[in-house]
């Protein structure tokens, strides 16, 4: 009795507090992950020869397969919010300049998915963890298509243009990010990298 006791007060899924501590381990992948992410991004375009279709819907889509295993590997509620403030960081690291100024609309994305992963079954689903990605990858296109617009409607040629280039990289992560993630998901559970349960 007083083993079976102290073994569900040490369990950390009885004790609610747990569930947002984040122990250095969670917080080195998100860091890691995101760095890999904006870094391969980074040479995916240099390596295109800049803004050129091809290049953004390669970059969206390893983009988003990254995120797709950090999400699934992490499996914390604000993994993506702190995916958001971290990907500011590592921005600023590598091009310089200020906090966006989009970060607000961002985190309130990321936490809207975060909260699409817990409604559709938890971040062990992973057709959750799909949905979830998906949605913060559109809420963010269509935060930066707004931003867009306010900054250059006198010119709609120029909005339109950002709309097919946001489009694009939206459509990257569809068709490569989210099911090669899926299936990283998959081989990275099946070597034991990505616990089950």
């Amino acid at each position: 009795m007083t083993k079976s006791l102290q073994k569900s007060q040490s369990s950390p899924s009885l004790h609610p507090t747990r569930r947002f501590y984040w122990d250095t381990e969670s917080l080195g992948v998100v860091g890691l992950f995101t760095a890999l992410s904006k870094v391969v991004s980074l040479m995916v375009a240099l390596l295109g020869g800049g803004m050129n279709p091809f290049t953004l819907f390669l970059k969206n889509g390893i983009a988003t397969a990254l995120l797709v295993v950090l999400v699934a590997r992490v499996r914390k509620f604000g993994t993506l919010a702190l995916y958001v403030l971290v990907g500011q960081i590592v921005s600023f690291l590598i091009a310089g300049g200020g906090m966006s100024m989009l970060l607000p609309s961002f985190l309130v994305a990321a936490l809207a998915s975060d909260a699409l992963i817990a409604a559709c079954g938890g971040y062990r689903r992973i057709g959750a963890v799909l949905a979830g990605v998906a949605l913060y990858d559109l809420l963010g296109r269509a935060i930066s298509l707004g931003y867009s617009f306010l900054h250059a409607r006198e010119n709609m040629a120029m909005v339109m243009v950002a709309g097919v280039f946001i489009v694009l990289g939206y459509l990257g992560c569809l068709v490569i990010g989210l099911p090669c993630g899926a299936k990283f998901v998959k081989e990275l559970r099946h070597a034991g990298i990505i616990r089950e349960v």
